[in-house]
């Protein structure tokens, strides 16, 4: 009998391999976030894509607010062109992210999704500030 798991055949080792290397140039996670941000080798901006008020109730110290909707070329006039901005939201049920993402993306910005948001940064342990 076959599971739903293996019904269709796994992908190819070099294929996997290809498609996982893929999702990290896009990708980071918040533990690499918080690391990064505990050990001073911070060398991107991060953005809280939700609007002022979740903001201002709660966000990652050290991240700006822009929320997607406002991400526009004069938002980032101060930043160099190959800035890379790590964008966040409320968490894996919210998809101001991708929103942000493609505006940063159109805009010619290097971006990457922190996945799980802020309830991902709670599922880890790590505290919010306001």
């Amino acid at each position: 009998m076959t599971s739903a798991v293996s019904r269709i055949t796994a992908a190819p080792s070099q294929q996997a391999l290809a498609h996982f290397e893929s999702l990290l140039k896009f990708e980071t996670d918040c533990w690499d976030v918080h690391h990064a941000l505990t050990n001073h080798s911070q060398d991107f901006i991060l953005v809280d894509v939700r609007g002022a008020a979740l903001y201002d109730a709660g966000h990652i110290q050290g991240a700006i607010n822009i929320p997607h909707a406002r991400l526009n070329h004069k938002q980032l006039e101060s930043y160099p062109s190959d800035t890379l901005f790590v964008v966040y939201c409320a968490g894996p049920h919210c998809n101001a992210t991708e929103k942000a993402a493609i505006r940063l993306a159109k805009l010619g910005r290097p971006v990457k999704k922190m996945i799980g948001g802020v309830t991902g940064w709670q599922d880890e342990g790590f505290v919010l500030i306001s």
